[in-house]
């Protein structure tokens, strides 16, 4: 696939479209006979065609289906429109053609109309992270609402029984004091770890992802000395990243340990896998913006795989796969990840399940 060309788009009189190339979506501006104008990069990656290629083409020849965008544009020529919307699908340079929706726009410059275009998996992503980023919003109010609610009557609680212990003198009795005062105290620090990410302001300093990444494999082998195996597979290429070394720390272990939790059996088997892997991502979308480099970060692991009934919640609070589990750990590595603008997606079968970290690279 062609890189963009460094000199961006060709001729002085297209300096005011230059803001495209830095849109995720793919944009092509057209005068009204369909010859491309200008082509932002997302575009150019996508066809597989070099800019000055695409430029003083016929932008209808890149479809399947012609037609559809001459009809469109004869529309906006005729000003039967302000905006047009189709489906459609976009040829590529050796590749299948892929799923698009195309926005045909007006704009204010004489014979020139925008032809944007969504890949619809991308769609698809695009849909699904921002109910995933309005989810997380409102469990942090909920998380952080809830906690404030929890604490001020909970160290009440405590203090009383305290107070009544005090004034016992049968020792059957205090156990029942001190039963109180333990379940005080262990609901108090579940109520810290709720609003742990929210109380500490990031440290952003230069992090190296491999000492991150040694750090967990570290602490995961002395906590599962046998059964267990811990796979390194590291791009050493790959650049330092401005973070808080402590919250990726945090992040990664908690994925690990989840997974560690996962492998129980194979780990008593002795058959149980870790992979640690680190990639660099190029031209990738996420967050509703397009980054030229990112940290790709996979926690991968022979497990049963995420449970079908839980699929969709596993970073939901209180939240757990298995008994006995608090169902923070993930919560929190979310949380961690989104404070440095990336995201976590998963991907599980029985067998497989890989946690994969996004954060855009410098």
């Amino acid at each position: 696939m062609s890189k963009p060309d460094a000199g961006g788009p060709t001729g002085s009189a297209n300096s005011h479209l230059r803001s495209f190339d830095l849109l995720a979506t793919l944009v092509a501006v057209v005068r009204g006979d369909g010859t491309v104008l200008f082509a932002n990069s997302a575009l150019e990656d996508a066809l597989g065609t070099s800019r000055r290629i695409i430029e003083e083409s016929q932008f209808a020849d890149c479809f399947t289906e012609p037609h559809l965008l001459a009809s469109a544009l004869h529309g906006a020529r005729g000003n039967q429109f302000a905006a047009l919307r189709y489906d459609a699908w976009l040829k590529r340079l050796n590749h299948d053609p892929i799923p698009v929706h195309v926005i045909v726009t007006q704009t204010e410059h004489p014979d020139e109309i925008v032809v944007e275009l969504l890949p619809q998996e991308q769609q698809a992503r695009q849909g699904r992270e921002e109910r995933l980023a309005d989810q997380a919003q409102a469990n942090k109010e909920l998380i952080r609402n809830l906690a404030h609610e929890i604490k001020n009557p909970l160290g009440g609680i405590r203090g009383a029984a305290q107070l009544l212990e005090m004034e016992i003198a049968e020792r059957g009795l205090k156990e029942y004091t001190q039963v109180i005062i333990r379940e005080a105290d262990r609901l108090q620090s579940l109520v810290d770890r709720l609003l742990a990410p929210h109380r500490r302001a990031q440290i952003v300093e230069d992090v190296n992802i491999h000492e991150v990444c040694e750090r967990v494999r570290s602490l995961i082998m002395a906590e599962f000395p046998r059964g267990l195996k811990v796979v390194r597979d590291y791009d050493t290429s790959i650049p330092e990243l401005r973070a808080d070394r402590e919250q990726l720390i945090q992040t990664v272990l908690n994925i690990a340990q989840n997974a560690c939790q996962a492998l129980a059996e194979r780990i008593a088997g002795g058959n149980a896998r870790l992979t640690l892997r680190t990639r660099v991502a190029r031209q990738v979308t996420f967050g509703k913006h397009r980054y030229r480099l990112a940290l790709e970060l996979h926690v991968i692991d022979n497990g049963p795989g995420v449970p079908d009934s839980i699929r969709d919640r596993i970073f939901y609070p209180l939240v757990s796969g298995r008994e006995g589990g608090s169902g923070l750990g993930l919560t929190l590595a979310q949380t961690f990840v989104q404070q440095h603008h990336g995201l976590i997606e998963v991907d599980s079968a029985p067998g497989r399940t890989d946690f994969k970290i996004l954060i855009p690279l410098p």
